[in-house]
């Protein structure tokens, strides 16, 4: 049974049931899984890869205490479980240790779909293409707009250019890479009503072209924690307000904003260290984003961890990566700061495409302070990304 457009999600955090971490891969029973977990017919739900490594499994489960696994094989009862009262949980990559999880109740999971469906004018029984992870929230998020449009979703294993393009499907939500690869292979963007795309910030070039060639495209911008992206191309979705803080970190309010971390106490208060990655402050989500408003728009200028302090100069490394992702010669670029004897950091592009260090140098300093510009660049085949689609920044920043 699909959940309808005007559900009313019955499982909204007051009572507590069993967690099952879904070790299936992305298809119907998952799909099933998640529509029982936001109906309040079955236990709350932690998709995780079924292809994580050993390793990083074994620490999902011991940081996250599901109760029971679910695999193809069978469900097996997980010692030291505790019972949770979210409807799903989103498990953090975990780059930097053990992963967080972020608890999503039916009511915030719900909101965000039901706003995003009308924002993008979604109607009844028009279908979605998921070929992102349902391990990730936003893989997750096209399932659950699909219960809401009262239709089964069209569910990839994993992502191929070729069978998204024959999908069929009227919506769908992708990461600027695939778009990427989509326009390269000559393939009609412009067959689906929607595409949002989030996960990274998308190069203006690219944009363009897929515009140019007919696509719909709308930007998002969000997080697990606001189940998902909550900000459409700059606008926030109804209901939900922004604002900035005064060391200019992007603080976000409403209906779908998480209930907190699994197992841990950080939803009453900002946490002491100030490089935390989530908090919150007096009922706003503090995020870890720099950002400006203006004329009720927001700019995400980048991470608060990304700021590169180079010669006692403080430089936000993801505002230099959209200036120089203009250059004609750059075809994707991260930027990262990395030690340096003289300067305490450089700046440093990581580049897909044919400009040289003095390529970016000047078109930099024509756009930026001269301190902003590249110190250093190196040329990749490809941006490092996580699987959520997100530049892999531990990655980039140790690259030789």
């Amino acid at each position: 049974m699909l959940i309808s457009r005007e559900h009313k999600a019955r499982h909204d955090g007051s009572s507590e049931r069993e967690l099952h971490a879904l070790l299936l891969p992305p298809g119907p029973a998952l799909f099933s899984a998640i529509e029982r977990a936001l109906s309040g017919d079955g236990p709350a739900v932690l998709p995780l890869s079924p292809g994580l490594p050993r390793p990083a499994l074994a620490a999902a489960l011991s940081s996250l205490r599901p109760t029971h696994v679910v695999t193809p094989e069978g469900v097996r009862r997980e010692p030291g479980g505790a019972p949770t009262r979210a409807a799903l949980i989103i498990a953090t990559s975990g780059s930097t240790g053990a992963p967080k999880g972020v608890e999503l109740t039916a009511r915030a999971l719900t909101s965000s779909a039901r706003a995003s469906l009308e924002r993008v004018g979604a109607g009844p029984g028009e279908r979605w293409l998921c070929c992102l992870p349902p391990s990730h929230i936003s893989g997750a998020q096209v399932l659950v707009r699909s219960l809401l449009s009262g239709t089964a979703p069209i569910i990839h294993p994993s992502f191929s250019p070729e069978a998204v393009a024959a999908s069929g499907a009227a919506h769908v939500s992708l990461v600027p890479t695939q778009l990427r690869r989509l326009l390269d292979l000559g393939l009609d963007v412009s067959a689906f009503r929607t595409i949002l795309l989030g996960g990274a910030a998308a190069p203006p070039g690219l944009l363009e072209e897929a515009r140019a060639r007919g696509a719909r495209v709308v930007t998002t911008y969000g997080m697990s924690e606001t189940s998902g992206g909550c900000v459409y191309d700059g606008a926030p979705l109804d209901n939900v307000d922004l604002k900035i803080r005064a060391d200019g970190r992007v603080m976000i309010a409403g209906p779908v904003v998480f209930s907190g971390y699994r197992l841990r106490e950080e939803r009453t208060g900002l946490a002491p260290d100030a490089s935390a990655a989530a908090a919150f402050e007096g009922g706003w989500f503090v995020t870890s984003d720099l950002g400006t408003i203006d004329g009720g728009r927001l700019t995400v200028l980048g991470r608060a961890d990304d700021v590169i302090n180079t010669g006692g100069q403080k430089v936000v490394a993801g505002a230099v990566a959209r200036v120089l992702s203009g250059h004609p010669g750059v075809r994707d670029v991260a930027v990262v700061g990395r030690p340096d004897p003289e300067w305490g950091e450089i700046v440093v592009a990581v580049v897909v495409g044919t400009a040289t260090l003095e390529d970016l140098r000047a078109y930099a300093k024509e756009r930026l302070p001269a301190y902003a510009a590249p110190r250093m660049v190196q040329k990749v085949q490809e941006i490092p990304l996580l699987p959520n689609g997100k530049p892999d920044m531990v990655a980039l920043r140790n690259q030789k």
